[in-house]
């Protein structure tokens, strides 16, 4: 009787455990690859609709509680957009599995430990890469490398209309894996053929983002 009831106990301390260090995982979670896109292309409902989306997921997977944002830049005419280093917060940011993505803003914009395998979605599974079977490293982030947004001189529209425009435009987008032509930035690749989901979708995107928590 003796050596059941302590089996119980034992039991039932490994399963508390494990419990309570999913739930700190998710707790100290501020950084992560979009599971799903927004659905119609690059047509996000503009930054509000896309941090929308990341809060959205990120209150599923048990990360809600804090503020999410897209990282995204934004094209004006005639001055800067809004840059996507400018919405995220100062860090540092980890994934779901806990592990420490980049201390701060300068950082991630040089050395992040963002690769196929820390680039995990809000549930902490893997994004499909180079090699993968459909590649979806396309991550939409309309930034330049530093994280900054275009400057008006610079033609051409890479945040497909200000991520209104599900047709007509592109969008920079950054390699999750860091694969794929002699670009292998996670954030500035190359851009996108077109806004519509089927054109993301033959780049080698599904309109996933990037989500930070910005608090």
């Amino acid at each position: 009787m003796f050596k059941i009831s302590y089996a119980l106990v034992a039991g039932a301390a490994l399963a508390a455990l494990s419990v309570s260090t999913v739930e700190a995982s998710d707790a100290k979670m501020s950084f992560f690859v979009t599971s799903v896109g927004v659905g119609d292309g690059g047509n996000l409902g503009g930054l509000a609709g896309a941090d929308a989306h990341c809060g959205k997921l990120a209150t599923a997977a048990g990360a809600g509680g804090k503020t999410w944002h897209a990282y995204l830049s934004t094209q004006e005419e005639g001055k800067r957009g809004i840059s996507a280093r400018d919405r995220i917060g100062k860090g540092p940011w980890y994934n779901a599995k806990g592990v420490k993505i980049a201390n701060d803003l300068d950082d991630l914009h040089i050395s992040p430990n963002i690769l196929k395998g820390t680039a995990l979605d809000e549930n902490g599974n893997l994004v499909n890469g180079r090699g993968d079977k459909p590649n979806q490293h396309d991550i939409l982030t309309g930034t330049m490398a530093d994280g900054t947004a275009y400057f008006p001189w610079q033609k051409g529209d890479h945040t497909c209309s200000n991520w209104t425009s599900n047709g007509e435009g592109s969008a920079t987008v950054g390699h999750h894996d860091r694969h794929g032509g002699g670009n292998v930035s996670w954030n500035a690749a190359h851009d996108s053929r077109g806004c519509s989901a089927d054109a993301l979708t033959k780049t080698g995107g599904a309109g996933f983002l990037y989500c930070f928590a910005a608090d």
